[in-house]
């Protein structure tokens, strides 16, 4: 199904089609052609660059402090904790999309929060050009650091803890023993989150379209609202087929090389 289905993308990419009409009119690669020449296309990379290296790298940092955080016996009330910091994970993005919605307009309730400390002002969070590509990276974070705790927490469970036993015998401080024996052992969970944030930063769509619909402007526009608008909004099922077409290469080539990299570092 999954083939049937790239294939046949594949001939309508080659189609000046609306996606409506019995039948398009081939026009051969003249559609990535024209995607290579478009400049929202390369716009939306730069959004979609900007939104993975925000939300992976911080949702490991902060996974992996809470997962070391809560790995001690002595932490009371643990499996509540787990829970919390799990919850965002399950919850429905149309769900989530609405909350923060609400939450960060002019008027909601974050900017509230800020009036008590003192701030001045109402800040339009998702409507302003320079902060609302920054404010879906933040949601996202908020969603999806569970998953990097939970996966980091699995993977600190199965190490050998005679490991961190002989290093505070030799007298190694807690942050020694962080950086030269945790650290290494969960290369293997570095890696999969790397590579699963990278695919989920090109994919998203579903908080992007419900919370900014890609503006304002197209100041948070990702590959796959600008995709969703060429095929639904206005009718160019052939030129929306070449750049899902684009969105699969990057996202094999991405695979590709962070497999190789952590191959590479195996050996």
């Amino acid at each position: 199904m999954i083939y049937v289905g790239i294939g046949y993308t594949g001939w309508v990419s080659t189609q000046d089609w609306n996606g409506i009409d019995p039948a398009g009119t081939p026009v051969g690669f003249a559609n990535f052609i024209a995607a290579v020449n478009d400049p929202v296309l390369w716009q939306s990379l730069g959004h979609v660059f900007i939104f993975g290296v925000l939300t992976i790298f911080i949702q490991m940092a902060l996974g992996l402090f809470m997962a070391i955080l809560l790995s001690g016996e002595a932490v009371w009330g643990r499996p509540a904790y787990k829970v919390i910091m799990f919850l965002p994970v399950v919850l429905a993005p149309a769900a989530v999309a609405t909350a923060f919605r609400g939450m960060l307009a002019p008027d909601g309730q974050f900017n509230d929060l800020l009036h008590t400390f003192g701030s001045q002002g109402a800040t339009p969070w998702l409507a302003d050009p320079n902060l609302a590509l920054y404010a879906l990276a933040a949601i996202n974070i908020w969603q999806w650091t569970g998953f990097s705790f939970l996966l980091y927490q699995a993977a600190i469970s199965q190490i050998d803890q005679n490991l961190f036993e002989a290093a505070a015998i030799d007298g190694a401080g807690a942050m020694k023993v962080v950086r030269y024996i945790l650290l290494p052992q969960l290369k293997g969970t570095h890696a999969t989150l790397a590579l699963v944030g990278c695919i989920g930063a090109l994919k998203t769509f579903d908080i992007v379209y419900l919370t900014t619909g890609g503006g304002p402007g197209r100041s948070t526009e990702f590959l796959t609202t600008y995709i969703y608008k060429q095929v639904i909004e206005q009718y160019h099922a052939g030129y929306s087929a070449a750049l899902s077409l684009i969105l699969l290469a990057i996202a094999l080539v991405f695979t590709t090389i962070q497999i190789r990299a952590y191959r590479f570092g195996e050996d």
